[in-house]
């Protein structure tokens, strides 16, 4: 059994966040001790640990909700697991496109040779989004 501090220590997770994971049912709420602090099993260790690497990975804490409910089931076919996969590799894709849109638009406006703010293209732009050449 390990404190709540040495969790936070091997997994990287601050106890702020470990006590939130609780509150929204993603680690077990864990024994207490005679003093009445948490005590992890090697078991919260890795459910800790797989939250933090698919939170690294950008997962959303229903996905990784589905996910934790998917590895207690290790009997079933992984197509559930993938689907959750790709959806958020398409969530990442169309944000990576989003953010390419968003690098044009402030290297258009950012390579604005004008001597003075009056006619500045980054002020201009700002203050008038017609004058951007893309959505973004």
């Amino acid at each position: 059994m390990i404190s709540i501090g040495q969790l936070s220590k091997r997994t990287g997770v601050k106890i702020p966040t470990i006590r939130y994971y609780e509150q929204m049912g993603l680690i077990d709420a864990p024994e207490r001790s005679v003093g009445n602090q948490r005590r992890y099993t090697k078991e919260g260790l890795s459910r800790l640990s797989f939250i933090r690497h698919s939170r690294e990975l950008g997962f959303p804490l229903e996905d990784i909700r589905e996910l934790l409910e998917l590895s207690q089931h290790p009997e079933k076919p992984c197509g559930d697991a993938h689907g959750i996969a790709n959806r958020h590799l398409n969530d990442v894709r169309d944000r990576i496109a989003k953010l390419t849109r968003l690098e044009g638009e402030l290297k258009r406006i950012a390579d604005c040779d004008s001597d003075n703010v009056a006619a500045c293209a980054v002020i201009e732009t700002l203050a008038d989004h017609k004058l951007c050449e893309t959505e973004h």
